[in-house]
């Protein structure tokens, strides 16, 4: 990996729940605005010359993806690695009703060891974001849109940025945002942030 390989991490547009739910792996699908936010974020990446592209298995996430390679012509790939965290029994439930959870309180201050009754550690989603990328790059692979969600492209930004993952919350991840990682063998470095398509 001697020449940096340049990965875009986009969050899935808008859908109904965000903000009020926690959606977790639920199979909702994109709003009417999310679909709008994901032909401009189609623009940007057109921009970037994003050459590859590749989602989670999400309904939304996905149909940010098919946005983006309809206006590209490009195919899609489904990664399994790039899929929502699993929130286990916290999934489907609204944000207020988990602001009285204090193990969700705990998860929100402590993801470096805390864990989702039934589901997955963000430690696990980070490694697995972070091997596929780093397998990317060691392939030889570049400018690769990854349609992701908001924890694990969080996450994986704070692994190549040497963030402790206690401190995830420091930046935001918006809805169809455009985050990127130049990664080679010494590590990753961020190329930019949460950009948002106007």
């Amino acid at each position: 990996m001697a020449v940096s390989a340049i990965f875009f991490l986009a969050r899935h547009g808008s859908h109904a729940e965000v903000g009020h739910v926690l959606s977790g792996r639920s199979q909702i699908g994109l709003s009417t605005a999310g679909r709008a936010q994901a032909a401009s974020l189609a623009l940007k990446c057109a921009f970037y010359g994003v050459r590859e592209i590749q989602t989670s298995p999400r309904p939304r996430a996905r149909e940010t993806a098919e946005e983006i390679a309809a206006q590209l012509g490009l195919e899609i790939e489904t990664v399994a690695a790039l899929d929502e965290i699993d929130f286990g029994s916290w999934a489907g439930r609204s944000f207020d009703d988990l602001d009285g959870d204090p193990e969700w309180r705990h998860w929100n201050e402590r993801r470096s060891a805390a864990c989702p009754p039934g589901g997955e550690t963000m430690g696990a989603a980070v490694a697995r974001v972070v091997e596929h990328l780093d397998r990317l790059a060691a392939e030889g692979r570049s400018h690769v849109l990854c349609v992701s969600h908001c924890d694990p492209i969080r996450g994986g930004i704070a692994h190549y940025l040497g963030l402790p993952l206690d401190q995830v919350l420091r930046f935001d991840i918006d809805p169809a945002s455009l985050s990127s990682l130049a990664i080679d063998a010494s590590g990753g470095r961020l190329l930019r942030l949460n950009e948002v398509p106007q």
